[in-house]
């Protein structure tokens, strides 16, 4: 087969394919916010959970002489906003945080690399069913100041992310 008549029929091919392919506006448009669940947004007190840090992570806290850095961390941004009473007791509570560090194992062709993040996981305290889960990444470290600068940024990102999910504008955004 010649080369003007394989180029011919790729072409074709592409044009077939791409015919029947919804323009990316036509599926962003039919895109309704799905919603948040109303416990969320309603919720006054919370417990928060340590659930502390996976296997590849702990050795590194324990060097570090913080085994609970996260929930420590955590535990203070939220007292900080002052957003929720943060109660002792998962008994009071309108929902339950949980808070932890993993790292997970990246493989590529080429290289095999570690993401680690801070998960939250917002669980209703009544139902016991996981309403919402936010993963904030926290960029790796060679020296311990550095490390520290980019764990606190990672905090103060999933707490920005938690303000957002819990704002008004998150509120109305599922409403319409």
């Amino acid at each position: 087969m010649s080369k003007a008549i394989q180029i011919a029929l790729w072409c074709g091919t592409l044009a077939v394919l791409f015919t029947n392919v919804p323009s990316a506006a036509q599926s962003t448009a039919s895109a309704v916010p799905a919603p948040v669940p109303g416990q969320i947004r309603t919720a006054k007190k919370i417990f928060i959970s340590n659930l502390g840090a996976d296997a590849i992570s702990a050795p590194v806290f324990r060097k570090e002489g913080e085994v609970d850095k996260t929930y420590n961390h955590f535990y203070a941004a939220m007292k900080s906003w002052g957003h929720y009473t943060l109660v002792d007791n998962p008994d009071d509570a309108d929902q339950v945080f949980e808070i932890r560090f993993v790292t997970s194992l990246a493989t590529t062709d080429k290289l095999d690399t570690y993401t680690p993040e801070l998960v939250l996981t917002m669980v209703d305290a009544k139902t016991h069913f996981t309403l919402w889960t936010v993963a904030q990444p926290v960029e790796g470290a060679f020296l311990k100041s550095t490390w520290d600068k980019n764990f606190n940024r990672g905090i103060s990102n999933l707490m920005d992310d938690l303000k957002a999910l819990t704002s008004p504008d998150a509120a109305a955004a599922t409403t319409k």
